[in-house]
């Protein structure tokens, strides 16, 4: 049960991303540098930054007005176990579709554009099919004599 929810997740990921499943793991790499410092009630240090327009990142793709810790290349490369190399052009590919902005200095930030995009289809699809998935296991172990 819960591989055929994964294998659906992963079908509509693939498709959702133009059929780049690498894409999403990256996108999800860099929201999770992004925002975890956030999430888990660290306190915002000197390299956890408020974002700020920067001329080059267009208004509407700008990450949102809150402190988001920085990644780069080289730690999503990490993280991942991919080549640098194929992050660094996947990395432009998400530039392209405006999900991810780079400052001068290597800095990547997930986008607002992104945010709604993805935040929205997470929360109106994902979750819903995930917390089914998840009754119907609970039944079958219930079920399942000791």
């Amino acid at each position: 049960m819960l591989a055929r929810h994964e294998i659906r997740s992963l079908r509509r990921w693939f498709e959702d991303f133009d059929r780049d499943i690498l894409l999403p793991i990256l996108l999800g790499e860099i929201a999770l540098h992004n925002i975890g410092a956030l999430q888990n009630g660290v306190a915002r240090r000197e390299s956890t930054r408020p974002i700020t327009a920067t001329p080059s990142v267009p208004r509407d793709s700008r990450p949102p007005d809150c402190g988001l810790k920085p990644c780069n290349a080289y730690s999503i490369a990490a993280a991942t176990g991919l080549p640098r190399e194929t992050v660094r052009r996947k990395i432009g590919r998400l530039i392209e579709l405006g999900w991810i902005c780079r400052e001068d200095n290597g800095h990547l930030f997930i986008t607002e554009i992104a945010l709604e995009q993805f935040g929205s289809m997470l929360s109106s699809r994902a979750l819903g099919e995930l917390l089914e998935t998840a009754d119907h296991v609970r039944t079958l172990l219930e079920e399942k004599p000791a």
